[in-house]
């Protein structure tokens, strides 16, 4: 399988469907129908391709592969792809959101249909270039066209506000890349290479290190998006149709977490233990002031879009501390943020799509009404918040391993945050779920329906495998922390542990 193009196939099949999809012949009907059916199937046909790459993927190696490589405008720019085990997992959580987004829409969006579908299956291509692409020049093209399809998604098919949280979101996003793009020229001017798999062994200039730390910095940190630039976001959300929340929560929000470990932490591991104390206090005021903020929110998707800027504040927390448990939990809270806040969007707009409203006074007493409803919602709400047996607890645990052998305050941080997101959290499903039901309009709400259903079970299944059984999700990650770690410890390396007199040394246990 190693032989054959599937990364080519896997990032050009969406963008072939969407010009199918725009130039397919007929009435507006038939052209709608046609969006809706082919956009499915091609998201589908993806997914059992990232799967193929899953199945075929070797674990034990630290190499990219799949490599492919296509000379197109050489030296300045080639069609080079190649995946590792962190990349691959953000393919196989990409490919498996967007046919429940396609399904999500199915009813949702009636107007300019084949248009709407057209610009999901345009940003899956550039979302999947993102992980995939092994030419610098290739990523940076990837990583700001995911910002046009969005751009209209939200701008089109978005609500009362969509211009300005539209205009908002663009804005912020392009601003933050344009100094990243001058640091990869300077980077191509040094190395003479725009290959990705040569620059992470490149030793650069210690003095000239954090300034292309600040400089990718500025464009990951909007991405993710931390604080203090991440007011785009709730408005981005508030606004956006039910499907454009989850792949923006979902996928999108990981590109800023996936550039800090691909770039950032093995290209300038100098710059990178120097300003750990700019990250630290980032994340920490995220976790805090955004949780805080999340608690007085009466509407639900601005209340779920302000839990992802403190669950992003994870990400960033467990990166910087240089060891394996907070790296591995980083990823692994990418993965799960990504499938239980996109579960989230999708139960705000099923209850949208019969009420269309998402003030939270305007609900109440839906156990007695929807309890099928109740009862996923009940399940995303205390993966959110890290129950165990679900996989935000074995993110969060991960994640507070590591940055507690890194620092005690640190930790002490981000345990206030758990503690914040499970008060508003729980708020919100009391006050949406729980109590008497005296509102016509919501006794009137039927419960799921079979197509609803087949869009939360299938997420629903996936965080409880990835909670009972997470050695199915580490292990491709392995590897590809260890050499983030190799680059990293020459530089901080793992304080010592001491021994007492007569106390026997376990195997490995110095430095924990």
């Amino acid at each position: 399988m190693t032989n054959l193009p599937l990364l080519s196939v896997l990032v050009l099949l969406p963008v072939i469907a969407a010009l199918w999809v725009l130039l397919a012949p007929g009435g507006e009907d038939a052209r709608a129908a046609n969006a809706r059916v082919t956009a499915l199937v091609v998201t589908g046909l993806e997914f059992a391709l990232a799967v193929v790459l899953w199945l075929s993927f070797d674990i034990a190696s630290p190499d990219f592969q799949f490599v492919e490589r296509v000379d197109l405008f050489a030296p300045f720019l080639s069609w080079h792809l190649g995946i590792d085990g962190i990349a691959l997992m953000l393919i196989v959580l990409s490919t498996f959101l967007m046919p429940l987004c396609i399904l999500a829409s199915w009813q949702s969006i009636s107007r300019r249909v084949p248009e709407y579908m057209a610009a999901f299956l345009l940003m899956e291509t550039l979302m999947l270039g993102v992980f995939a692409a092994q030419d610098l020049f290739l990523f940076y093209l990837f990583f700001e066209g995911g910002l046009i399809p969005m751009y209209l998604i939200i701008g089109i098919w978005g609500g009362a506000r969509r211009i300005y949280a539209s205009y908002k979101f663009f804005l912020y996003t392009l601003l933050g890349s344009v100094l990243m793009l001058l640091a990869m020229i300077y980077m191509v001017s040094v190395a003479h290479t725009t290959d990705i798999r040569a620059l992470l062994t490149f030793d650069f200039d210690p003095a000239v290190q954090p300034w292309l730390w600040l400089a990718f910095f500025a464009s990951f940190a909007v991405k993710m998006p931390m604080w203090p630039v991440h007011t785009w976001l709730p408005d981005a959300h508030v606004e956006a149709p039910t499907a454009g929340s989850v792949i923006l929560a979902g996928v999108l929000l990981k590109l800023g977490g996936y550039g800090f470990v691909r770039f950032s932490l093995p290209m300038f591991p100098e710059a990178s233990v120097d300003l750990v104390w700019l990250v630290a206090v980032f994340s920490v005021v995220a976790v805090v002031y955004t949780s805080l903020v999340a608690l007085v929110q009466s509407d639900m998707k601005k209340l779920i879009a302000y839990s992802s800027v403190a669950h992003m504040a994870f990400v960033t927390a467990g990166l910087f501390v240089f060891n394996r448990q907070g790296i591995e939990g980083s990823i692994v809270m990418m993965l799960s943020h990504g499938l239980v806040s996109g579960a989230l969007f999708l139960c705000v707009g099923v209850i949208y799509d019969r009420l269309h409203t998402r003030e939270i006074a305007a609900y109440g007493g839906l156990a007695n009404t929807m309890p099928r409803y109740a009862l996923f919602f009940l399940m995303f709400t205390m993966a959110s918040i890290g129950l165990p047996g679900t996989s935000g607890f074995v993110a969060e645990f991960l994640v507070l391993l590591g940055t507690f052998s890194g620092s005690t305050w640190l930790a002490l941080g981000m345990t206030t945050g758990i503690i914040l997101g499970a008060a508003y959290m729980l708020y919100l499903y009391r006050r949406v779920v729980f109590g008497t039901t005296d509102k016509p309009d919501v006794l009137a709400m039927p419960d799921l329906s079979g197509r609803e259903l087949a869009i939360l079970l299938p997420i629903a299944l996936a965080v409880l495998w990835m909670g009972i059984y997470p050695e199915s999700f580490l292990a491709p990650l392995r590897a590809p922390t260890g050499a983030i770690l190799a680059r990293l410890h020459p530089v901080a390396a793992p304080p010592q542990v001491p021994v007492k007199p007569g106390r026997p040394v376990l195997p490995g246990s110095a430095g924990r």
